[in-house]
């Protein structure tokens, strides 16, 4: 699923040509998404595009009417095409723009989001819980020691969860624990002030270097102009079970931990 340095290329991607764009239309097609379309989403027509946001994994369009509220889901994409082009299958949303162009939102499994937020974005209930963002000064490495030292969880769950600090999803987890010489399987409370400093300038690194390079292309993730990322090149062990480790020459090992595959060399990771 796309993860946070993928959800950020596609405001990169998007916002220049939609920013200071005035909406002349929302269509629906398909309003049964993770959660229903809400029909007050075309309080927006007739509205500019002030803004394009994100917060963890959800890209916030600022109107004067409030905050589109956009989640990828599990395949969605989003693409900027001029206004006209014929919809094709999993094409559910269209915001069209007086600019001749539209904004579509494709979705084939349809686990994304099309919502309206009128409230205070941090008051609306699906960002007001959440961490820190993982590029921001708020999250370091004083942050990370004081909220494990709270916590026994296996230390890749807890860099995972979203009220400790936003959109560390799989793949990168897994890339900075292995960076920073941890177990995936250590407890957060036994992993040292040392190591903790470390992990948070890893996981801040290996995001960087994501979003520089444009995502991590799997199966379904692609730039709005079609374009895959390329950091699945750079990857030490996600996916690389039984390969030789980059760095020991050792096998990568894999574990399920938390529901989720877990990739990690247990000669470098103690």
């Amino acid at each position: 699923m796309p993860e946070l340095p993928e959800v950020e290329t596609s405001r990169r991607g998007i916002a220049p040509h939609i920013e200071g764009q005035v909406i002349a239309a929302i269509e629906v097609r398909q309003p049964k998404l993770r959660w229903p379309v809400p029909e007050q989403i075309q309080q927006c027509v007739g509205c500019e595009i002030i803004s394009v946001r994100r917060r963890a994994k959800y890209l916030l369009l600022e109107t004067t009417a409030g905050h589109i509220v956009i989640h990828l889901g599990m395949s969605g994409s989003l693409r900027v095409l001029p206004t006209g082009t014929p919809a094709q299958k999993h094409d559910h949303v269209d915001i069209v723009l007086q600019s001749d162009q539209l904004l579509r939102l494709n979705d084939p499994r349809r686990f994304g989001c099309v919502l309206l937020c009128e409230l205070p974005l941090e008051a609306y209930p699906l960002l007001a819980n959440l961490g820190p963002e993982p590029l921001s000064e708020a999250f370091s490495a004083k942050y990370l020691l004081e909220q494990a030292q709270k916590r026994s969880v296996a230390i890749k769950q807890f860099v995972m969860d979203n009220k400790v600090v936003v959109g560390v999803g799989n793949i990168y987890a897994n890339e900075a624990l292995f960076r920073s010489g941890i177990h995936p399987k250590r407890s957060a409370n036994k992993v040292s002030a040392k190591r903790l400093t470390e992990l948070t300038e890893n996981i801040k690194q290996v995001l960087a270097e994501a979003i520089e390079q444009g995502g991590t292309t799997l199966k379904d993730f692609s730039s709005p102009e079609g374009k895959p990322g390329y950091f699945v090149q750079q990857l030490d062990v996600y996916g690389r079970e039984n390969q030789p480790c980059h760095s020991c020459g050792g096998l990568i090992k894999a574990e399920r931990i938390g529901q989720r595959n877990t990739f990690f060399c247990p000669h470098c990771q103690r």
